[in-house]
């Protein structure tokens, strides 16, 4: 194992955080004092708390590089939020406004600055279904979004290099998000009260996701709730758009005319390769994570963690792969949930993404179809019936057969989070088979 060691600071840059430290009180405040706290950015320590036992003498390691990430970089202590203002001192982040206290913010690269150093995608390259069919295999896992009929997959082997597509279907801008070390993929709308936000990687990491970045305030805000979470954005949310996480061959039979993710961005990246390798045969998560995990399932095991006006309700993958459909509600509303194609890759397993060992797809929908809430059984590994028509239906909501033939379900704003994350975030909400 490889410990987390600061990087040696050039003499100016220590300079300057040594007069940025002594300027800075350290602190946090509750959400409630989210706008009127008085503390600065934390005071930086010298070194981390050690929080695991010391790694056998080798050499140190370098931070990961901008594009890709070294897994062994992980298993070390944590570097704690006393540090911050040795990686923060340049950002004009509005430290005074936040619903969170700063001691939940951790270091994932310790690196003066390290916005950006795992590279977002800021000008997109797609290619047509036929041709990402040549390097693309069928159970290959990647996000499916679709906004005014238009089509795009968003593959994990690409997304787990870069963590944020900022993107535009027409008029509307999105950003495609992936936490590697929480699995979660959520996409948003990018645009808060009239401006168009670009977001990027921080650096930072709460309870082990992803910390996001936007240029236009320098706020931060926290990718599996969408919410800003210090800056001047602080407390406001993004808005979903819904996307599910799917195999390459259930969206490419789907959507034909699609678009995909080109494996050539221009970053000279081997995108095969997953940089996470043997992450979810782990029994606890790496040490970003400082909680206890929710006992009552495997940390790393899968959920579907359907969103519903606020509301959240997580569907554990060990109880829907038996069960195969939940016909639920949640606040209110009828939700479907979807499990099958148990052949798609987990893309944090083997080496290779194509190879990851299978742990199937779990989608949420909206039931309602013409205004008459269906109720569905499974058929076979990727199809499905409603009861009220006899219609088929496939994995991705399409019905193919029946008097229905045609229809398309619309996709709930769901995620596929690690039961670690889900129950971090969402620690009071309902589990289904809990």
């Amino acid at each position: 194992m490889r410990r987390l060691i600061p990087i040696t600071l050039s003499v100016a840059a220590v300079a300057i955080v040594v007069i940025v430290v002594v300027a800075l009180s350290g602190g946090g405040s509750s959400s409630e004092e989210a706008a009127s706290t008085t503390t600065s950015q934390p005071a930086a320590t010298t070194a981390p708390p050690e929080t695991t036992p010391p790694a056998p003498d080798e050499p140190a390691a370098d931070p990961p590089s901008p594009t890709t990430t070294d897994p062994e970089f992980f298993e070390g202590p944590a570097v704690l939020y006393e540090n911050l203002a040795l990686v923060t001192f340049v950002w004009e982040t509005n430290w005074d406004r936040r619903t969170i206290d700063t001691d939940e913010l951790l270091i994932g690269l310790f690196v003066p600055d390290p916005r950006d150093r795992i590279r977002p995608i800021d000008d997109p390259a797609f290619e047509t279904v036929a041709e990402a069919d040549a390097w693309l295999q069928p159970r290959e896992p990647g996000a499916s979004v679709t906004i005014d009929g238009e089509a795009r997959f968003y593959p994990l082997r690409i997304m787990t290099s870069h963590e944020i597509v900022n993107d535009e279907f027409g008029e509307v801008p999105v950003a495609v998000t992936y936490c590697p070390l929480c699995n979660t993929m959520a996409v948003f709308d990018r645009r808060v009260d009239g401006d168009v936000l670009r977001f990027g990687v921080s650096g930072l990491l709460r309870m082990s996701d992803l910390v996001m970045w936007d240029d236009a305030t320098t706020s931060l805000w926290q990718q599996i709730t969408g919410e800003g979470i210090v800056g001047d954005l602080a407390g406001t949310q993004l808005e979903f758009v819904p996307s599910a996480l799917v195999r390459w061959d259930d969206f490419r039979s789907t959507n034909p005319d699609g678009v995909v993710l080109s494996i050539d961005q221009g970053f000279g990246i081997n995108y095969g390769r997953n940089p996470y390798e043997g992450y979810t045969s782990r029994p606890v998560p790496y040490g970003f994570f400082q909680d206890e995990p929710d006992p009552r399932f495997p940390a790393l095991e899968r959920v579907v963690g359907v969103r519903v006006n606020g509301m959240t309700k997580a569907y554990p993958f060990s109880v829907i792969e038996v069960e195969r459909v939940v016909n639920d509600v949640v606040d209110g509303i009828p939700v479907v949930v979807f499990w099958g194609a148990s052949d798609t890759a987990d893309a944090l397993d083997a080496s290779q993404v194509a190879d990851g060992r299978g742990v199937g797809t779990g989608i949420a929908f909206s039931p309602v179809v013409d205004g008459r809430v269906l109720t569905f059984t499974a058929i076979d590994d990727t199809t499905f019936r409603d009861e009220e028509t006899g219609s088929t239906w496939t994995l991705l909501g399409v019905a193919i057969d029946g008097p229905l033939a045609g229809k398309q379900l619309g996709i709930v704003v769901h995620q596929n989070e690690l039961w670690f994350a889900w129950a971090s975030f969402n620690p009071d909400a309902p589990v289904h088979g809990a």
